[in-house]
């Protein structure tokens, strides 16, 4: 029952407005929304609501008699109509991330350029290893929710491990604060890296690792976030803090292709591959075709190369040859 919650939420539909659409395919004459909300044990405000919702969301038939109740389109078409507009919602959307991804350098040079007006522009420079570290601190102290990272080399001399100092991120787990970190997968060549990145995933802390990360960034309940400085060890380099919506909105979308794209670490420093990517490894080495395996795994085939290129990237593999080499070798795939 759960799981199908979770689906109908999917969907856009809470348990009022699966109630209320239940009843509407039922054989039961309702009338009105007051005698159907009488049935139901609603209120008929919760009744209009659910209406509403499942209207905008394609689940009934528009233009109903006057002081009738709507009549309910069929769940299979209902369905299938949502997952299409869904689909091409998300592909989108990724098509407006790529468009991101490709354009950091260019907007982090936008921000250095408007960082310098005074004139409210909501964007701020930090100079100064302490003063960056007290912002740092600061802005983690204010999360309420969530805190993500972008990690990645170059890493301050007295930093190794690479986590920024002092940055107690494990506090922030300890007060409900959802905190995910991707890290690079070159900084997990550090003396110890891996390890303490297993601790932190033990602490509860959400790790992954990807290759090739596009910048540093700390961004806090989605609001704020900063940019590090580019080298960490350089005294006079400068790290920005963003409240600006506009960038913001850019920033965090970022962090959020990146996470996607990115392999779980699980406690103990291990690296993890989830089942879908490993159902996506066998077909692949079994010789399957893009098309076949998007078929099989009722995706895209977009979406299925997107996965594809994402796993040869993090596996380092030129062809799908090698990429499947590399998963027996990780112990992805059985040898």
């Amino acid at each position: 029952m759960e799981q199908a919650s979770e689906q109908w939420r999917i969907l856009g539909l809470g348990d009022g407005e699966l109630a209320v659409y239940e009843a509407l395919l039922g054989p039961d004459r309702h009338g009105s929304p007051t005698g159907l909300a009488r049935s139901l044990g609603m209120t008929a405000h919760q009744v209009t609501a659910a209406l509403d919702q499942l209207l905008e969301r394609g689940f009934l038939h528009p233009e109903p008699a006057e002081g009738r109740l709507p009549a309910a389109v069929n769940p299979t078409t209902a369905i299938r109509n949502r997952i299409h507009l869904r689909r091409a919602q998300l592909l989108s959307a990724s098509s407006d991330l790529e468009v991101l991804t490709a354009s950091v350098d260019r907007l982090a040079a936008q921000v250095l350029g408007r960082a310098a007006d005074p004139q409210g522009t909501g964007i701020e420079t930090v100079r100064d290893q302490k003063a960056v570290a007290e912002r740092v601190n600061a802005l983690l102290a204010s999360a309420q929710s969530e805190v993500n990272l972008l990690d990645r080399p170059p890493y301050a001399s007295s930093a190794p491990d690479g986590m920024p100092q002092p940055l107690d991120v494990t506090d922030l787990v300890r007060r409900g604060v959802r905190v995910r970190v991707v890290v690079d997968r070159a900084g997990l060549e550090y003396p110890g890296r891996a390890r303490g990145l297993g601790e932190l995933a033990e602490q509860g802390v959400e790790i992954r690792v990807a290759p090739d990360l596009p910048t540093k960034l700390i961004t806090v309940d989605r609001q704020v976030t900063l940019l590090p400085p580019t080298d960490a060890a350089d005294p006079t380099d400068a790290a920005l803090v963003v409240s600006d919506a506009l960038l913001g909105n850019a920033l965090v979308p970022l962090f959020e292709e990146v996470w996607q794209r990115a392999i779980p670490i699980a406690p103990g420093g291990t690296e993890a591959v989830t089942e879908e990517d490993r159902e996506l490894l066998t077909m692949l080495a079994s010789g399957l075709k893009d098309e076949a395996i998007a078929r099989r795994l009722d995706l895209h085939v977009h979406t299925v190369r997107r996965r594809i290129s994402r796993l040869m990237a993090y596996l380092n593999a030129e062809t799908r040859f090698q990429a499947g080499i590399q998963a027996v070798r990780k112990g992805w795939l059985p040898a």
